[in-house]
Order: C-alpha cells, then sequence, then structure tokens
C-alpha cells in the first residue's frame, strides 16, 4: 500500500528575542525512496539526538535550553520517548495516564501548564519554533507493551488520540516500538502504526528496534512504515560474537560494530524505503552498557558509525550521549548505565559538536543522485576498523577512514578528464588541500597523520 502525504505548512514565531519565523512542513520521502525531503522537495538530512526522557526530565526553562543548544549544533531531529512507562510523570510530577491505563490520557485545559500533555505541547512547538522535528515513540515498547499490560484496543484508542492530537503539527515523526523486537507484541505495533497510518496520514513513520536488529525484519512490507531504522546498538566487537541463537531470537544480527552491514541489508530490499541508524553506541556510554568499569565510548566512535552508515547509503544518523539521552543531573538517585556526568556538562561533549560536519558534508554536494559505491575502493577495504567506505554522486565521491591508512581509489568513477583531491577532517570540518589527478586508473592517497584508532579522514574527490 502506497501512503499518500498532505502537503501542509505553519509558520511559527518565535517567542525568543531575535528569532525568525520558521516555516516547517512534515517531512516526505524522496523521489527514489532513498532519501527524505523537506514539504519543498528541498534535501533533509536527518542529523538526530537522542533526547528519550525530555518530556519527563526537564522543566520548561530546562528544555529551551537544551532545544538552543540543539539547533546551534545542527540537530534537526530530536528522538523522544512519550510514554517511558505507564506511571510516567513529568518534571512537575503530573501523572500521563489515569490508573496506568494508556487508553485513558489524563489531559487538562490547555492553561494547565504543569499538565503532562500540555508540557509535551509545549516540547514539540518550541522545537518547532528552531525548525527541528520531534521522532516520538508513543510508548516505550520494552516495558508495559513487552510485558503484556497493554491490549490491542488499547494501543488503538491510543494511537487515536496522539494521531487527532499531534496531527496538524508539522514537526512530528512517529517511531512505533521502542528498544524491542517487533516479534514482540507484533499485533500492538501493528495497531499503533496502522491506526496512526489512517488517521494521521501526514507524517512518517517507522520502527525503533532494539539493539542489534531492524524495523525491516518484521515490518518492511507493511504499508504503515515509510522507512526503515536499525539500532546498531552498544556492544563492541568481542562482545557481539557472531552466532546463531535460533528461531526463538529472531531479529538477532551480529554484525558486531559494523552498522554499514544493517544498511546494505536494508539497502537491497524491495520495496525501496530508505533506512538509517537510529541509535548507534553513545558517547560516554560503557561498551556493552551495564559494567561501569568498561571502556567508554568516544567522540571518534561516534563519528564512525556516522560515516560508516551514511555513506552506506543511510538516509541520517542519529547521535546520542549517556548522560543527555536521559537527562541525569545533579543529585539524581538511579542513573542508568553509569552515567557519571550531567546532562548540562554533556552539552558540548567533543562528539555532539562534531556531528555538524557530516551534516554539512552531506549537503555540500548534490543530494538525491548520491550512491554507495564500494567499487571505488582499490583492492580489498579492509576489515573492522580498517574499513573504508565509499560513496558518490556523479561529479563528486567521498571515501572515509577511520584509522587514516593509506588506501587506493579506483579513479573513473565520476565526471571529468580530472579531479581535485581533498581532506576533510569530521572533527572539525576543514578541508586540506591535496591536488589534480588524471581521473583514470588506480590512484592511493595518504592520509594525513599516523595511522591510528580516530584518526578519521574523508577523502573528496571533485570533477575538475
Amino acid at each position: 500500500m502506497t501512503r499518500i502525504l498532505l502537503t501542509f505548512s505553519i509558520v511559527l514565531l518565535c517567542c525568543a528575542a531575535g528569532k525568525r519565523s520558521v516555516e516547517m512542513t512534515p517531512l516526505k520521502v524522496s523521489a527514489n525512496h532513498r532519501y527524505f525531503t523537506d514539504g519543498k522537495g528541498k534535501p533533509f538530512f536527518w542529523l538526530g539526538d537522542t533526547g528519550w526522557l525530555l518530556c519527563s526530565k526537564l522543566n520548561r526553562e530546562d528544555v529551551v535550553k537544551y532545544l538552543n543548544d540543539r539547533q546551534s549544533k545542527g540537530f534537526n531531529v530530536i528522538q523522544m520517548s512519550m510514554l517511558h512507562g505507564l506511571n510516567a510523570v513529568n518534571a512537575y510530577n503530573d501523572s500521563a495516564l489515569i490508573n496506568r491505563d494508556i487508553s485513558k490520557v489524563k489531559t487538562a485545559a490547555s492553561s494547565d501548564r504543569n499538565n503532562y500533555w500540555n508540557h509535551m505541547d509545549f516540547v514539540i512547538d518550541e522545537a518547532a519554533q528552531r525548525g527541528i522535528y520531534m521522532a516520538l515513540v508513543p510508548t516505550w515498547g520494552s516495558g508495559a507493551v513487552k510485558s503484556g499490560k497493554v491490549t490491542v484496543a488499547q494501543a488503538k484508542a491510543y494511537a487515536t488520540f496522539l494521531a487527532e492530537r499531534y496531527g496538524d503539527r508539522p514537526n512530528i515523526i512517529w517511531l512505533n516500538g521502542g528498544d524491542v523486537k517487533g516479534a514482540d507484541s507484533i499485533d500492538v505495533w501493528n495497531t499503533i502504526g496502522s491506526t496512526l497510518c489512517a488517521k494521521d496520514p501526514n507524517h512518517l513513520i517507522t520502527f525503533h528496534p532494539r539493539g542489534r536488529s531492524t524495523s525491516s525484519i518484521w515490518f518492511h512490507n507493511e504499508g504503515w512504515l515509510d522507512f526503515n531504522m536499525f539500532q546498531s546498538g552498544h556492544k563492541d566487537y568481542e562482545q557481539d560474537a557472531m552466532k546463531n541463537d535460533g528461531k526463538e531470537n529472531i531479529g538477532d544480527i551480529h554484525f558486531g560494530e559494523d552498522n554499514w552491514k544493517y544498511v546494505q541489508m536494508d539497502y537491497a530490499l524491495t520495496p525501496v524505503k530508505p533506512t538509517m541508524d537510529g541509535e548507534p553506541s553513545y558517547e560516554t556510554i560503557p561498551h556493552g552498557l551495564h559494567d561501569s568499569s568498561a571502556p567508554r565510548w568516544k567522540d571518534c566512535d561516534v563519528r564512525r558509525y556516522g560515516y560508516w552508515s551514511v555513506f552506506a547509503g543511510g538516509a541520517g544518523y542519529t547521535y546520542g550521549n549517556n548522560a543527555i539521552m536521559q537527562f541525569h543531573k545533579k543529585g539524581d538517585k538511579g542513573g542508568s548505565f553509569g552515567v557519571n556526568t550531567t546532562w548540562q556538562e554533556e552539552l558540548n561533549a567533543p562528539g555532539a559538536s562534531q556531528m555538524i560536519y557530516l551534516k554539512k558534508l552531506m549537503l555540500s554536494k548534490p543530494y538525491f543522485d548520491r550512491v554507495p559505491d564500494q567499487s571505488l575502493v582499490a583492492g580489498d577495504p579492509g576489515e573492522r576498523y580498517n574499513y573504508v567506505v565509499a560513496t558518490r554522486g556523479k561529479n563528486y565521491a567521498f571515501a572515509y577512514t577511520y584509522t587514516g591508512r593509506t588506501f587506493s581509489v579506483n579513479m573513473g568513477k565520476i565526471s571529468g578528464a580530472k579531479v581535485r583531491a581533498s581532506w576533510y577532517s569530521p572533527r572539525d570540518g576543514k578541508y586540506t588541500s591535496v591536488g589534480t589527478f588524471a581521473n583514470k586508473g588506480v590512484q592511493s592517497f595518504d592520509p594525513p597523520g599516523e595511522q591510528k584508532d580516530g584518526n578519521d579522514w574523508v577523502l573528496v574527490l571533485e570533477s575538475d
């Protein structure tokens, strides 16, 4: 079934001094079904931040502080859980539901600023004023739904409420699921997806799965699924050794840290749909999540996941930070995953500040004709951290190395008798010219600096 997305736009007046009006329209899937566009057909590169507990943990003042920061760093999507459990309360201690029944939401007059759903409205509208889309998980899947506390009938009623309340907002994306296998309560997930699709045809819908799996396993052929999302997860190579867990664990895919393999898998499916990494390893979180003494993922790791997955054909990328995804504050009890910093401290984490350079690079060239092309890499592309991934358009090509190792390129893949070559730094977005080369044969390129993990570079080739 093909969904018809109605186009409408809303001009939102920013209440912050000095801010201009922002015109937003619901996102669409591009004509080639690989990427996203805004309502005017312009390229939209999804640069997301993981703010799962934004509505639950932050008051209005802190919501504005967080959104201002993310806007300044180029983020244009925030992934947020609307209900992280049936007992969900917000920063003002107001409950979302009546008697923990998902079909009975606790609404109030719009003048009640502390009401859970009015606060939700505030978050969504403040994001829109800054040109930020909210990718909303209706109810976190690994909790109440998986444990059987949400029936199909309740799910339909709740999804109807969401569609009716938020269907006219321009900056909505629906993330069905929430860290769960689609096979767990699949009738509930299909009910939420199909209800949102029928009652809110204007907004894109996907499914956020558990770690080391992708939405395509269960829902690729469902009419309500507009694009695929995978969670490459938080384990390192050794923690995620390849194995066959059997039919009872269908959905587990052991690619280790090679998140580009999920893109390749989804990219080959029909019908063609966009795909992207919606949850890679978070900056500052321990490898494997649960051992606080384990090494923690760093800025170079989140860069690697971003360039690997996008160059492999991904339609965007979502960054995450341990303290920010749970909005951990000083004095909080029961922080998860060994969190040892506050969300305020992590606003300027190195990886968060570097994500904008991925977005800028992808939007610096003609966007919709870009394709992944590993034939650009001459010889063995390498394994694990030595893997070189390549992508190109008609008159440009990019190749990413995480370790800064020397590699060779099959020339002649883009137009022109000659090409200009330069190195692009994912750390600061600066270019270093290499020179001009004949666009034929095989050419070797040696990145700046010594070969080591985190000395990552993008080789940029442009038709001369």
